[in-house]
């Protein structure tokens, strides 16, 4: 085995343990009591820490919930007080608020927390909340054994190129390859969720280009 293949071993095996040891916070780990805006951000910074980049990275703040509460993505709390479904809705905004846009989240959170929060519909918000983790954390082995697959395929790239490049820099351009792979990605599925959501909007709500696009596609 030459150096180069076993410094990928050892990024590619450091990558994927960091995915492996991202937290999940499971619905009984959620305090049953309601909790004070300093409980919360404290619970989620423990729970969620090895999603961090920096030690220095904050989860969630006061005034990020704050604005979540005044643009309508969060129920308000009840006596600065909030509950187990509040955390639950916290934590989807978690995830979410890194490629998607407030907006898009609203549309996304709003008609689930007409409908489930508070006990409100015929099944708890915590139910949904651990039906989808469940699916996600099912899914996760198959992500991971795809995304290797594309590492080892990036590994083959740039062989055919002048062999005057020394194998160093060979290997910055295949490192350059798959993220560039990854950000195309996430690209993609970003349009995939936007799509989703203007799908979902009453034909009142879309913006000018989802009606344009709708009267073109009628034309065809």
């Amino acid at each position: 085995m030459s150096a180069t293949d076993y410094t990928n071993i050892k990024n590619i095996g450091r990558l994927f343990r960091r995915l492996a040891d991202l937290g999940y916070i499971h619905p009984e780990e959620i305090p049953s009591i309601d909790l004070y805006m300093d409980q919360v951000t404290t619970f989620m910074d423990e729970h969620l820490k090895t999603s961090k980049r920096f030690d220095t990275d904050k989860i969630l703040t006061k005034t990020m919930i704050n604005n979540y509460a005044k643009n309508n993505l969060l129920p308000p709390p009840v006596k600065k007080k909030y509950s187990k479904d509040h955390m639950i809705l916290l934590i989807f905004i978690y995830y979410m608020k890194n490629i998607m846009s407030i907006g898009d989240i609203q549309e996304l959170l709003n008609p689930i927390s007409e409908q489930y929060f508070d006990g409100k519909g015929e099944i708890p918000l915590t139910e949904i909340y651990l039906e989808i983790m469940n699916f996600l954390k099912q899914e996760q082995d198959g992500l991971f054994r795809y995304v290797k697959n594309e590492f080892r395929s990036s590994e083959t790239l740039f062989c055919d190129t002048s062999a005057d490049i020394p194998e160093e820099e060979r290997e910055d351009l295949r490192r350059f390859a798959f993220i560039c792979y990854l950000a195309f990605d996430v690209y993609l599925k970003k349009l995939m969720i936007e799509t989703l959501i203007d799908d979902s909007k009453p034909a009142a709500k879309k913006g000018p280009e989802s009606k344009s696009s709708e009267k073109a596609s009628k034309k065809q």
